[in-house]
C-alpha cells in the first residue's frame, strides 16, 4: 500500500488475522507493546496506523522523537533506541475480540521477546490488556513493582482514539513520565 492510500473496506475486512512485522533491535531503550494491531494495521502493515490513534503523536510530543514520525516511517524508532511489537500478533476490529488467554500467551510471549533483544523498558499501551496478560489486577498506569528479565515495566493508556478518558495532553503527559524516567535510569 502507498503511503497516504486509504485502506478500502474490502481490504480492511481482509486483514482481519493479519500480522505485521515488530520493529525490534537489540538492546532498545524502550520497546513499546500495543495490545494487538487494528485492521488499518494489519491493512497497511504499520504499528498504530490507524487516523485517529495517538500513538505517533504522543511519542513526538513527549520527547521520545525529534519530529512527528508517520506510522510508515516506524522502521526510523531504531534511531532513537526504540522499537515496538503487540501481545497478541493478530489483527482484530476491536482489542476486545481477544480472548484472555491470548493476552497471557502474549505476556509469555513478550519475555521471550525482552529475553532475546534486552531492552532496558517495556512500555505496554494498554493497562486492562497488561493486567490480563500479567495477572496483576491491581495495576495501575505507570511504573510497576515487576520487571520482566532485566527490563523494568511501565504502563501508559491504550492510545487509540476510542480511549476518551485520555486526552491527547494528558496521553503526552503520560509518555513524557516514562521518557524522564527513562532518562533519568540512563542517568
Amino acid at each position: 500500500m502507498v503511503r497516504g492510500d486509504r485502506p478500502s473496506p474490502e481490504e480492511l475486512a481482509a486483514a482481519e488475522g493479519a500480522t505485521i512485522p515488530d520493529v525490534l533491535s537489540p538492546g532498545m531503550r524502550v520497546l513499546f507493546c500495543g495490545i494487538n494491531p487494528g485492521l488499518w494495521s494489519g491493512a497497511t502493515g504499520h504499528h498504530f496506523a490507524r487516523p485517529g490513534n495517538r500513538f505517533w503523536p504522543a511519542l513526538h510530543s513527549s520527547g521520545f522523537t525529534p519530529r512527528l514520525l508517520r506510522p510508515d516511517e516506524q522502521d526510523e524508532l531504531a534511531e532513537y533506541g526504540l522499537g515496538i511489537t503487540n501481545l497478541v500478533a493478530r489483527a482484530s476490529a476491536r482489542a476486545a475480540e481477544l480472548t484472555d488467554e491470548e493476552l497471557r500467551e502474549g505476556g509469555r510471549a513478550l519475555e521471550r521477546t525482552v529475553q532475546r533483544y534486552r531492552p532496558a523498558w517495556v512500555a505496554v499501551v494498554g493497562i486492562t490488556a497488561y493486567r490480563t496478560a500479567f495477572g496483576v489486577r491491581a495495576a495501575t498506569v505507570g511504573s510497576q513493582q515487576r520487571s520482566i528479565g532485566d527490563a523494568r515495566v511501565w504502563v501508559l493508556p491504550n492510545p487509540s482514539g476510542l480511549n476518551a478518558h485520555w486526552t491527547a495532553a494528558t496521553l503526552a503527559e503520560e509518555f513524557a513520565r516514562l521518557r524522564r524516567a527513562v532518562e533519568a535510569h540512563d542517568g
